[in-house]
């Protein structure tokens, strides 16, 4: 069978992983810790960043900077996993859900001016597969209406923005990585990810007003991590949080995955192409329909999916992959019909997240994957429609 996912390992992470064990500190917030937080900050920029146990935690961290109350509302895609919504139901907020865009599955950022009241507190834009929302737009909402933005990146490592800039051609303008352009961003290190340690995330703060906090958060509320640097001479308890420090061994891991960050983007990049030009004559035939790069948006090789005509089609191609030993799967299912949330939710209907819920689903995707699989898996799905 092949798989639709398969954890990389680059050789490195043994060896970090005994560095860590033997380096007497494999509690959170040690020399990979700080290794890891240095190589985000200086290849993208980010103001500050804090590793966390998981893109959830990072989420809720988010929660808590941004002060989330009983009462305010915030604004989620519909087609996204749980904890974008989750992480601010947690505070008490009520989730006003936004549709997807007709071309592509990250929210329609033409639809969000009207979500907007007084109780708005934030957006969340959920860079799909690792291609950009419009961010000029978003942020152009926000700052209209004085609301924080809070990206969602967990698929998002290493892909960008082009800031569209008068002087260049369309589609030149200046490439701003994903994560840093809203008030904060958050991304995921899952085994299903570009970079991984099998579960893991970050939080990139990139407004000044929530650096100082964002670190007694992340130290359980207290002020340890000044007390560590020599800042103050005893720390206590000053205000909320939670133990949201990955350990060390989470983190040696991750850096050896980062020394490799050019090697593993190259190929997952060759992939995404691969697929995509192969597909090309069945989306012409209007067999199916390729994944939509706006040009604002670059690709990171995060994923590649399909989007078939119906329900039945997908289920269908499923299972003839399966049956020929290639393991396809769909993705998120429509938060607001979901059973948590469908007797909360009085929106209107929310048509193309209902769409990709039923109609989208992703090819095997990882770096173990030969020329030889990838022309299996595209001269097997052409067969399927060959014979539809």
């Amino acid at each position: 069978m092949i798989p639709f996912n398969k954890p990389y390992l680059t050789g490195k992470e043994a060896h970090y992983l005994y560095q860590a064990v033997y380096s007497g500190h494999i509690s959170g917030n040690g020399i990979y810790t700080k290794k890891c937080q240095a190589f985000f900050e200086e290849r993208w920029g980010f103001k500050k960043t804090l590793l966390t146990t998981s893109c959830t935690d990072a989420l809720e961290m988010c929660a808590m900077l941004l002060n989330i109350e009983p009462g305010d509302e915030v604004i989620v895609p519909s087609y996204t996993f749980v904890s974008t919504a989750l992480a601010f139901v947690r505070q008490g907020a009520k989730i006003v859900f936004a549709d997807s865009r007709a071309d592509h599955p990250g929210m329609d950022e033409d639809k969000i001016e009207q979500l907007i009241t007084p109780k708005t507190k934030a957006i969340v834009p959920v860079h799909y597969a690792g291609v950009a929302c419009d961010m000029g737009k978003i942020m152009a909402i926000a700052n209209k209406h004085h609301i924080f933005v809070v990206e969602d990146a967990a698929q998002a490592v290493d892909s960008y923005y082009r800031s569209p800039t008068p002087t260049l051609p369309q589609g030149e303008g200046v490439k701003k990585p994903l994560g840093s352009i809203g008030h904060l961003g958050c991304f995921s290190f899952h085994e299903t990810k570009n970079i991984q340690c099998g579960e893991g995330g970050l939080l990139a703060i990139n407004d000044d007003r929530f650096v100082k906090r964002a670190e007694i958060l992340w130290e359980k509320g207290t002020n340890r991590a000044e007390f560590f640097r020599g800042e103050i001479n005893k720390y206590g308890w000053v205000d909320t949080g939670s133990s949201f420090l990955p350990s060390e061994l989470n983190t040696s891991f991750l850096y050896a995955q980062l020394e490799h960050l050019e090697e593993i983007q190259n190929r997952r990049k060759a992939i995404w192409d691969t697929y995509h030009n192969a597909f090309a004559t069945l989306q012409a035939k209007g067999m199916v329909v390729l994944p939509n790069v706006p040009e604002y948006a670059t690709v990171n090789g995060h994923m590649y999916y399909l989007i078939c005509r119906s329900l039945d089609v997908r289920t269908a191609l499923i299972q003839y992959l399966k049956q020929h030993n290639i393991h396809a799967v769909f993705h998120y299912q429509s938060l607001h019909k979901s059973e948590f949330y469908k007797n909360k939710y009085t929106g209107e209907s929310l048509v193309q997240a209902d769409k990709y819920t039923q109609q989208l689903v992703r090819l095997p995707f990882h770096l173990d994957l030969t020329n030889d699989d990838l022309q299996f898996i595209v001269n097997t799905i052409k067969q399927f429609f060959d014979e539809e």
